[in-house]
């Protein structure tokens, strides 16, 4: 691969480039390692310039209908849109379906927007090990808005929060206790909550959530950058209230900037990659240094001659 000519071409929005850099990144081979370094210090500079969105919510919300939906909105008003899917991983096999791309059928063919799934490889937190480092190359390639859609709300699905400027919640109604099933702590990372599929025999129901979520967030500490999360129905099949959503995350990118918050924000989440990234090393080496002994303790816990615990403090020694 010549690396100048990928660069090039990457920052002139070639999705052919996009697409092979981003591979690069995935990859875990050193040598591809060293390219990618390679065309990130090389795209770093250009990279900055969108509104980073998460979009989560349980399974079957209709974050891929969603997603397409305002997607195709945003594309019509000229805007460029790449979408990361993040797939579970089976821990089964370590496969992945990524089948995203094949469910934004109309969004897949638009000149102005790129689709990548990416396996989440057992990376917790709802995104795939090297999102971030995809958002940056995004960004340089010209795109403005980058929608980040993550495997689902469970109780590790927090680390993208780390990542995005907005973080946006897809809930349903009519599937019993709204309240009941949503973590606290998801709801208070919420920057906007959308009540999904409000068409037909379930608007009335999700008039009613509605109002359930916006007396919930009444009892939730307020930001320390003053924003009131908003709540809304929507209708991703019909397209409802896609103009009062984007009308909504351009408040918030211009209520963060003007009180300094937006930067602040995004060099907190930069240092806070760092070291998540000095974590993940070391974890990688303590391992490779003592793949034998912890091999051996694996078959030992296996024949009940020790216990997990005594084993960790024998390898700590």
């Amino acid at each position: 691969m010549n690396i100048e000519a990928t660069i090039s071409s990457l920052l002139k929005g070639d999705r052919t480039s996009l697409a092979r850099a981003i591979t690069l990144i995935e990859s875990n081979l050193e040598k591809h390692q060293i390219l990618a370094d390679e065309i990130l210090s090389a795209c770093l500079s250009k990279s900055g310039n969108s509104i980073r969105i998460a979009v989560t919510g349980v399974p079957g919300v209709g974050k891929s209908t969603f997603i397409e939906s305002f997607g195709k909105y945003l594309t019509n008003k000229g805007k460029k849109v790449a979408v990361l899917a993040i797939d579970p991983s089976s821990e089964k096999t370590k496969g992945s379906i990524l089948g995203d791309k094949t469910r934004m059928n109309d969004l897949a063919i638009d000149d102005l927007a790129f689709i990548r799934p990416s396996p989440s490889a057992g990376t917790l937190g709802g995104v795939a090990k090297k999102t971030r480092e995809t958002i940056l190359l995004c960004e340089a390639a010209g795109y403005e808005i980058i929608l980040i859609e993550t495997v689902g709300v469970g109780q590790s699905e927090t680390l993208v929060h780390s990542m995005v400027d907005f973080f946006l919640l897809l809930l349903l109604a009519g599937a019993g206790d709204e309240l009941q099933g949503i973590k606290r702590g998801i709801m208070e990372m919420g920057d906007c909550i959308l009540i999904n599929k409000s068409d037909g025999d379930n608007l009335i129901p999700a008039k009613k959530a509605k109002q359930q979520f916006k007396n919930a967030l009444h009892m939730l500490s307020a930001s320390e950058s003053g924003w009131t999360p908003k709540v809304e129905t929507i209708s991703a099949l019909e397209g409802t209230n896609m103009d009062w959503l984007w009308d909504t995350i351009c408040e918030f990118e211009n209520w963060h900037k003007q009180r300094g918050f937006f930067e602040e924000k995004r060099k907190g989440q930069d240092q806070f990659w760092f070291h998540q990234l000095i974590k993940n090393k070391i974890l990688d080496k303590f391992y490779q240094s003592n793949k034998s002994e912890i091999e051996q303790l694996e078959k030992d816990i296996e024949k009940g001659k020790i216990t997990a615990s005594k084993a960790l403090q024998q390898l700590m020694k």
